[in-house]
């Protein structure tokens, strides 16, 4: 099933996995321009947690995001922490987090515009992909 945009704007959807909590994990993240155009970045981690891996997911969209020179985006993710964490309505409690917290929410203050939303898991198909296509390569 290909996830479709049903935006106007650039949509990012990212996520993160381990085999094994913590254990061999990844992120990555796809970027879908309002073209159809598809941009791929993943990120392999030799030992983390999902948490973890979930939010490089994010870091690496967002910077991907930032590197085309993306102004407005939407974001999509199926990590009900991250998103709302970043959205500001959980608190960062665990100390492996807050560093990538604080980098996550360093980039989303770069955009002119954007939107960062909470997707089901069957609705983050391409970014699912990514992650697992960068832990089998692993």
């Amino acid at each position: 099933m290909i996830a479709s945009t049903q935006s106007h704007l650039p949509v990012l959807y990212f996520d993160g996995g381990s085999r094994g909590n913590p254990g061999k994990a990844a992120g990555a993240a796809v970027i879908v321009l309002p073209d159809g155009k598809v941009y791929k970045v993943s990120q392999y981690i030799q030992r983390g947690t999902c948490n973890e891996a979930e939010y490089r997911g994010l870091i690496l969209g967002l910077q991907k995001a930032q590197e085309l020179k993306i102004e407005e985006l939407e974001v999509r993710g199926d990590s009900q922490l991250v998103i709302n964490q970043v959205n500001g309505l959980w608190k960062v409690k665990s100390e492996n987090l807050k560093e990538l917290y604080k980098e996550a929410c360093e980039l989303t203050i770069k955009f002119k515009k954007i939107k960062i939303n909470w997707v089901a898991r069957a609705e983050n198909v391409l970014a699912d992909t990514e992650v697992n296509n960068c832990l089998d390569r692993a």
